[in-house]
This record gives C-alpha cells, sequence and structure tokens, in this order.
C-alpha cells in the first residue's frame, strides 16, 4: 500500500495512521509514500518503513506495488487525488471530509464502484467501543420506544492558531466546524441513534477573529461556530444537536436517548473531538442512573492504544477484511455520501430559514 501526505516527524498519518498499520502487519505492507518534496518524502520512507518515495502522489498511485492508497493530507491539498487513485483502479481510504458536498462524494462513490474498487473514510469515531455498545441498547428497545434523541458538544479553542490550521476559519474550504468538527460528530450520533429524515439549523459565527501564530496577523473567521440542528430521525423521534466551539473551557459530548421505559446517557471524560473515552449511564424507573460497563466482546483489537488510533485500527482491519472477502464495511464513500448529503441540507437549511427533508438511498 501507499500513504499519501506521509511525514517523517508529525500529522494525524504519522501520529495515527502509521501505529494503526505496524498493528496490522499481516494484512498491510506500507511500500511507498508520497510527500510534499523528494527530501521530505525520503525522510518519511525512512520512518515508515517505505521501499519507494515520491514526491508525486500520482506517480505513487501508479506503481505495481501499490494496491491499496492512503489520502493522509486535508481537503484543500486533496484536489483530484481520489479520482486518480480510483482511475489507477486502487483501493482508497480517504480522509474526512471526503468532499466539498453531496454529489461530489456521491460521484466518488459511483466511480469506485464502477472501478470495482473498495474504499473507507475516516470517520472512525462510530467505532468506540461505547458508542457501539450504545447503538445495540438502543436497538434492543433497553429504553422502551425511543421519544427524542440529543446531542451536545463543546469544545474549547485558543485564540491565537498556526497558520496551518487557517483553512478552518474560511467557510469555502470544506474543513471548517460545520464539515469537521459536525461531521465527526454527527456521523457517530447518526450511527447511534439514526438517520435525520428533516431538520431545521442555525448557524452563526460568534468569534470573528484569531491570530496567526507565526505573524501575529489577524485572520477574519468566516465559519460558524456554533451550529444549531433540530429535526425528526427515521424512527419518528425528535432530535437536537448543538456544537458549541470557542473560549477557554469545553465539556465534550453528551449524547441521551431518552425513552418511554428509561434513558440512556453518553458521555465523553474531556472535550477531545476523536480521542475521548467514554462513560455509558442508564436510569430507569425511579432509580438514579448506573454505569454501564462494556462487555469485553465490545472492547478494541489494541487496548492500550490512544483511541484514535484503535478506532482507525479498526477501519482498516474491517477495509482488509473487505478486500479479501468482498463483503460490505463501513465507513466507506457511502457513508461519506450520507453525511454529506446531512451537511448540506444544515447549510441550505440555515441560509434559507428552511426546513428541510432528507432521503438517503442505498449507497
Amino acid at each position: 500500500m501507499g500513504v499519501v501526505g506521509a511525514h517523517a516527524e508529525r500529522g494525524w498519518g504519522r501520529g495515527i495512521h502509521l501505529p494503526a498499520l505496524s498493528a496490522l502487519a499481516d494484512d498491510y505492507e506500507i511500500t511507498a509514500v508520497a510527500g510534499t518534496s523528494r527530501e521530505s518524502a525520503e525522510a518519511a520512507a525512512g520512518t515508515w518503513g517505505a521501499r519507494h518515495a515520491f514526491d508525486d502522489a500520482r506517480a505513487l498511485m501508479e506503481h505495481p506495488e501499490v494496491d491499496l492508497v492512503t489520502i493522509a493530507v486535508q481537503l484543500p491539498q486533496r484536489d483530484g487525488l481520489v479520482e486518480a487513485a480510483v482511475a489507477a483502479g486502487k483501493h482508497v481510504y480517504s480522509e474526512w471530509p471526503l468532499a466539498l458536498d453531496a454529489p461530489t462524494a456521491e460521484r466518488f462513490r459511483d466511480a469506485a464502484e464502477k472501478a470495482g474498487v473498495r474504499h473507507a473514510v475516516g470517520l472512525q469515531s462510530r467505532h468506540h467501543p461505547a458508542v457501539r455498545l450504545l447503538r445495540d441498547l438502543v436497538a434492543d428497545g433497553i429504553v422502551g420506544e425511543v421519544l427524542s434523541t440529543s446531542l451536545s458538544y463543546s469544545l474549547s479553542t485558543p485564540t491565537v492558531w498556526s497558520q496551518r490550521y487557517a483553512a478552518l476559519f474560511d467557510h469555502t474550504k470544506g474543513v471548517n466546524h460545520l464539515a469537521v468538527v459536525a461531521g465527526h460528530s454527527m456521523d457517530m450520533y447518526r450511527y447511534a441513534v439514526g438517520d435525520f429524515t428533516e431538520l431545521s439549523a442555525t448557524l452563526t459565527t460568534r468569534i470573528r477573529s484569531v491570530t496567526m501564530e507565526e505573524t501575529g496577523e489577524e485572520l477574519e473567521v468566516t465559519s460558524p461556530d456554533q451550529i444549531v440542528v433540530g429535526g425528526l430521525l427515521e424512527s419518528g423521534a425528535a432530535s437536537s444537536v448543538h456544537f458549541m466551539t470557542g473560549g477557554p473551557h469545553g465539556d465534550g459530548f453528551r449524547i441521551e436517548v431518552h425513552g418511554s421505559a428509561g434513558r440512556l446517557v453518553l458521555r465523553s471524560t474531556d472535550d477531545s473531538l476523536v480521542g475521548p473515552e467514554f462513560v455509558l449511564t442508564h436510569a430507569m424507573g425511579g432509580r438514579p442512573p448506573v454505569e454501564i460497563a462494556v462487555p469485553a466482546s465490545y472492547l478494541p483489537l489494541l487496548p492500550q492504544a490512544p483511541a484514535p488510533v484503535r478506532n482507525v485500527h479498526q477501519v482498516y482491519t474491517d477495509l482488509a477484511r473487505a478486500i479479501r472477502t468482498g463483503e460490505p464495511h463501513e465507513p466507506d464513500f457511502g457513508t461519506a455520501a450520507r453525511m454529506h448529503r446531512v451537511i448540506d441540507a444544515v447549510k441550505e437549511s440555515a441560509a434559507t430559514g428552511e426546513r428541510r427533508r432528507l432521503t438517503h438511498p442505498s449507497a
């Protein structure tokens, strides 16, 4: 396999993908890496144990020793790479967001299906053991009929940022809080409680500038930092979602499932977006909530690794099985297209003030 966006010292690929892949040596061999220059690619090849180094991602994709391409670069630097990997007949693992909008994500999905290649997307948070347990308990009816569900997530953010993150504050770049924070969080939420069938949304920007660390320049913020969504789920349950970013303190995730026979609450232990641990509690009747231990069958394959590594490791594990057997797996490009439809509906509702209905055809 080949990794586009490999770095010798830093980055999501170096910190998360490399340890996840290193634990899957029976399934994956990293044969090639691509970087922004020949020098950086060769340095990365030494760190990643790759035989080949490229400063051209498309050359990596054409190499005969590469059958899977991981694209671990941010969306603004990814132009054309997903299509190129598919056109080269390679399986693809792309980081999230997959695209700027749902139609583009659907085009990627359709092209991959037509080419007969398997595909995965970096929406790995659904693999948290407590999230999977929550999903199964809801499906098993532990709270009775689900009446309503809610998600809140508050994230502390600094006022000074490296220029590497400037795109986060630009609503046109596709890696802002709506795409990244809401995308990761709402995919995890929808996985546990079900998809939206209709929604209305409000977006607003309360922090209007941030400072660039390297230059001291004040950067105008055009992306929303407060995201509020209300609507109905496929089950008919009411749903509310609120993402709060900014300020010195965040309280992380809280997902509540309120049912006719009880209540489930999932809370994170910190405000990390993709790396928290979770505590799940159950209340029924007039009794106080009790914590539910995660059964051994839900525990991750890499129990000592940080949560993001464990979850990405699971995505790679499922992708390897899908390549070998032809079995379906998620999260894939179809998962991404469905999440992009929700994000597009949120943007359209906030822009028009109108409620949006959603359909989620099979991928």
